[in-house]
């Protein structure tokens, strides 16, 4: 494999991890967000479709910045999934969806893999990456139809907290 071809690989690879650090490092605005369940089907609907239009460029540039795209998009789903799964799963079932929620997260995208190969081998490789991709944005998009209050999910935020005060400030005359 020829010099260029490892640097093409490498940014592939890592374009994904690159764009969630990067959205990692501008995460703030993330915690002010009350619509969660609308937020985090953007942010499936962001990833689905950037990954996409990544299966449909030429240009290797263009590429990773779609696939960085899509991997601060889930970045900003992933905050989403764990935030709402914490906050709604009753204390008795939180630890049990956690254990589903790793298994799905550690095991899904292996799944997705095996199908992926699997369907661009019957199909070619443009209908396994960006028609599944398509795909994706259609479920979500119909599943925010029909799950309406997943769609309306919001939470109510907490003031800001007050700085503490010193104990021993407020004994001084």
């Amino acid at each position: 494999m020829s010099m260029n071809a490892l640097v093409v690989a490498a940014l592939l690879y890592s374009a994904i991890a690159i764009g969630s650090v990067v959205a990692g490092l501008f995460s703030g605005w993330i915690g002010r967000v009350r619509r969660q369940g609308r937020a985090l089907a953007i942010a499936v609907i962001v990833w689905a479709s950037a990954i996409a239009l990544a299966g449909t460029v030429h240009q290797l540039l263009a590429a990773v910045v779609l696939l960085a795209a899509a991997g601060a998009a889930d970045l900003v789903s992933a905050v989403y999934r764990v935030t709402i799964l914490q906050t709604c799963a009753p204390d008795a079932m939180r630890g049990r969806l956690q254990g589903v929620f790793t298994v799905v997260v550690a095991g899904g995208p292996r799944l997705g893999d095996l199908r992926a190969g699997a369907m661009a081998s019957a199909t070619g490789l443009g209908v396994a990456w960006t028609g599944s991709s398509l795909l994706c944005v259609v479920v979500v998009i119909v599943g925010a139809l029909l799950v309406r209050p997943f769609w309306r999910y919001t939470v109510t935020l907490a003031p800001p907290a007050s700085p503490p005060t010193r104990p021993e400030a407020a004994h001084q005359p």
